[in-house]
């Protein structure tokens, strides 16, 4: 399964956040809040619990229940500064849940608390596709302090499209394969603990019109992408084809 077929497979599940006994348009706020999210917002009444809390559901699975005022958060601030605070989270409870035409800015937001948790941790990979050579060098600062970070160890893949900027702290994968040229992914090993794992796996549009992806803390889905990644382009150049196979695909995403 490439990284598409796996953002195909939960666009296939929508989740619906209830909003219990919220106090005016606060359901409508997070209507709007959320509209790049594959997820429906209802409002509900009951007599046993408190105002303004949510509850994200599939169908009869319940996955989590929160107050309102932690799900409208905005992050305020999306520059690399690893020795500051933690970034204020943009990677909300919703994890695992399609979200369409995000921009580059929002992109960036999410990026960085992947990142920020590697940084933390300092051993691990962490695995980055750019799509370009021209991406890279934006990020290049970040990403020779990131390699040169403890035992953290990472790795950046980017389509060979122009003159792809030199890594001295980390390992570079040239891939002339399509899905590195339109995929933007951040994937983080925890140091194989499980509670420090985490994704961001999204495709460009072809008109540019933003990104559709989803980010993730589940292991499965964490292992099975760190999987996909080392099989599929393994050396530091590849045209994209001569993979070894695939990993098995976690069965809770499955169709």
């Amino acid at each position: 399964m490439s990284l598409s077929d796996l953002i195909d497979s939960v666009a296939a599940s929508e989740k619906t956040l209830t909003v219990f006994n919220p106090d005016g348009a606060v359901a409508d706020r997070l209507a709007e809040h959320f509209k790049n999210r594959n997820l429906t917002v209802t409002a509900a009444s009951s007599p046993h619990g408190p105002s303004n809390y949510a509850v994200l559901s599939t169908g009869e699975t319940f996955h989590t229940a929160v107050a309102v005022e932690d799900l409208l958060v905005t992050p305020d601030r999306v520059e690399p500064g690893f020795e500051r605070e933690p970034y204020v989270p943009i990677l909300d409870y919703l994890d695992e849940t399609l979200f369409t035409s995000y921009d580059r800015g929002q992109m960036l937001a999410a990026t960085r608390e992947i990142e920020d948790r590697a940084w933390r941790v300092g051993a691990g990979h962490l695995y980055a596709g750019f799509q370009t050579g021209e991406n890279l060098r934006e990020q290049l600062p970040a990403y020779q302090r990131l390699g040169d970070r403890g035992d953290l160890s990472v790795h950046a893949y980017a389509y060979p499209s122009c003159e792809v900027p030199p890594a001295e702290t980390f390992q570079l994968h040239l891939a002339r394969a399509e899905e590195i040229r339109t995929s933007w992914f951040v994937v983080y090993d925890g140091n194989e603990i499980n509670d420090y794992k985490c994704a961001l796996v999204a495709e460009e549009a072809t008109r540019g019109t933003g990104f559709t992806g989803f980010w993730t803390y589940d292991p499965l889905t964490v292992d099975y992408l760190v999987d996909y990644l080392r099989t599929t382009y393994t050396s530091i150049e590849s045209d994209g084809m001569g993979r070894r196979g695939f990993p098995s695909f976690p069965s809770h995403l499955g169709h």
